[in-house]
């Protein structure tokens, strides 16, 4: 995938805090071990259907449901897909008007965090009235995914796959969507029309700048990223004690060792690429190996080029040949030998 230049103020935008508020969506272990994993919060009482005299449930409060995304575009972490839902009638009021949400790009990290905490804290007014989940897909399966030889399944792909699942795991838990909201993967007329085949019964918009215009995907925005903020940080420390000061190939001396946001056009994170970069095996499970920055790095800044043996397939000898004397003669009638020696008419 071609690495997207970023500016200082996206970069800083894109920066995790060092003290970034941790939410239950944070799989240590998964994230340790590369594994892709989801998330989805307990329903909220008031938004599961309730049981009727005659033993018949009538559909929950009708609810609107956002999706976005957070880090498609750097060379380090996660792709963190986030939904998140409410009453249609709160949408506005509640996230809009009451918490000031908005597209996750253009908040603060410390406004983001904020945001989730009080979206986390049990009793509070979002965490009584709305649901969100996220999906966390692992940079390992993002690039093992994008560089298969055969059957490529590419990151537009996955994001879809992502998004079907989140909705699917919401109407699974019994919450009555009626809205759906999304922020687009490439042409907004394509992808609404592949979702409103899978999602028939919702009324269903795909939109550019969606996490600007629609309060949920605003809140699925927030989700998203501060889960994708807190699994940097979690993937950051458990690699921070095999760093080196720098070298060489790193750059300057006491230079800060942080991988900053990840992303390639970020000068914190391609000097940690190349500080911790094995002549071999390149990176551990938080590196995308699909992106040209570690390609590029692999390829030509101190990566060791393995050259594989021949296939033994390319020398295979016919069949006929595990039944016959490697001795005889190469101009043997091959069909002739296939059961033995062939006899001449002496033997008569």
């Amino acid at each position: 995938m071609e690495d997207s230049p970023m500016d200082d103020d996206a970069i800083a935008l894109e920066t995790p805090t060092s003290d970034v508020f941790v939410p239950p969506s944070i799989n240590r272990s998964a994230l340790l071990t590369g594994n892709s994993y989801t998330h989805f919060s307990p329903v909220p009482p008031s938004l599961l259907p309730s049981q009727t005299e005659d033993s018949s449930s009538t559909p929950g409060l009708p609810c609107c449901l956002g999706v976005d995304e957070a880090g498609r575009g750097p060379v380090l972490g996660p792709m963190v897909y986030g939904i998140f839902y409410l009453p249609l009638p709160l949408s506005d009021p509640l996230l809009k008007m009451a918490h000031h949400f908005d597209d996750s790009k253009v908040l603060t990290p410390a406004v983001r965090s904020s945001l989730m905490e009080t979206l986390c804290t049990s009793g509070s007014d979002l965490h009584s009235s709305s649901g969100w989940a996220v999906s966390a897909l692992s940079a390992r399966d993002i690039g093992a995914n994008m560089l298969k030889p055969t059957s490529m399944y590419n990151l537009n792909a996955q994001a879809m796959d992502a998004t079907i699942e989140l909705i699917e795991g919401v109407f699974a838990r019994g919450v009555n969507i009626q809205e759906i909201y999304v922020d687009t993967i490439g042409q907004p007329a394509a992808y609404q029309k592949k979702l409103e085949r899978v999602f028939p019964a919702a009324k269903i918009t795909v939109a550019k700048k969606a996490d600007s215009l629609y309060p949920c995907v605003s809140a699925a925005s927030v989700c998203a990223k501060v889960t994708r903020d807190a699994a940097l940080e979690v993937l950051y420390e458990a690699r921070a004690g095999d760093e080196e000061t720098g070298d060489e190939n790193g750059g300057k001396k006491g230079e800060s060792k942080t991988w900053g946001s990840g992303y390639p056009s970020d000068a914190r994170c391609t000097s940690w690429l190349r500080r911790n970069m094995h002549p071999v095996f390149g990176w551990g499970p938080e590196c995308r190996f699909s992106w040209g920055t570690a390609k590029d790095m692999l390829e030509g800044k101190g990566g060791v080029k393995v050259d594989w043996p021949a296939d033994e397939d390319e020398g295979m000898s016919s069949l006929t040949s595990f039944f016959t004397d490697s001795s005889r003669e190469k101009d043997a009638d091959e069909l002739g030998t296939w059961f033995g020696t062939p006899a001449g008419l002496e033997a008569f």
